[in-house]
């Protein structure tokens, strides 16, 4: 599976957005690679199944398609319980049909 290139980044640019806006602030030294202190935290996937987000989760990689706002939710909420003591400068889009 290979790291999103600038096009497909571009397509996830409203998600990328949010996780701009995540408190405390990640570092991003490339576009859509982001680090949580000095350690690799999330970053992107193309694959020919659809769109993926690798997030670190207590140390173990996992991945969260983002295909659609609802994965978006889910990641961005999965990102903010990762976080420590976070909380998002703005809230999670919501998308029809999704319960926060």
């Amino acid at each position: 599976m290979k790291h999103a290139d600038s096009h497909t980044l571009t397509r996830l640019g409203s998600l990328l957005e949010q996780v701009r806006q995540r408190v405390p602030p990640l570092k991003e030294p490339k576009p859509g690679t982001f680090y949580l202190k000095s350690a690799a935290f999330l970053h992107f996937h193309d694959d020919p199944s659809g769109l993926f987000a690798d997030l670190k989760v207590q140390g173990s990689w996992q991945r969260y398609p983002v295909n659609c706002e609802a994965d978006y939710v889910a990641l961005l909420q999965a990102l903010d319980q990762q976080l420590p003591g976070a909380v998002s400068k703005a809230p999670v889009a919501e998308s029809p049909g999704v319960a926060n």
